[in-house]
């Protein structure tokens, strides 16, 4: 098996130049199933993580007076935040898979023309 072939050959693949219809239509659906579970899941990401932030800016008392109560309420902030960031992926992932299954049979058909030609 001659691994330097296939690397050259799907590197051409890469840079070939694909303005055909069907390809660009391909494109277009495979980034309309994927692109809202990924702009909600970096959004969600960040919130979270700033969330977490303030939380841990409160607990070690760099944000306001140090007191007990902000340190408590500190660490439960924190600790929404870091929830949030835990489930974060698996939202990812359930949404990535509504997309997927909301544009599959187009996907799939398109796929069958191109491949056919």
């Amino acid at each position: 098996m001659n691994t330097d072939k296939i690397y050259a050959e799907s590197l051409a693949n890469e840079y070939a130049p694909k303005d055909t219809a069907k390809v660009v239509a391909l494109k277009k659906l495979d980034r309309r199933a994927k692109l809202p579970a990924t702009i909600f899941t970096y959004t969600f990401g960040i919130i979270a993580a700033l969330v977490m932030g303030v939380g841990m800016c409160l607990s070690m008392a760099v944000t306001g007076a140090g007191g007990a109560v902000l340190t408590a309420l500190g660490i439960v902030i924190g600790i929404i935040g870091f929830a949030g960031m835990g489930i974060n992926y698996p939202l990812y992932r359930k949404m990535l898979e509504k997309g997927k299954q909301k544009y599959a049979y187009e996907i799939v058909e398109l796929a069958k023309e191109i491949s056919e030609n």
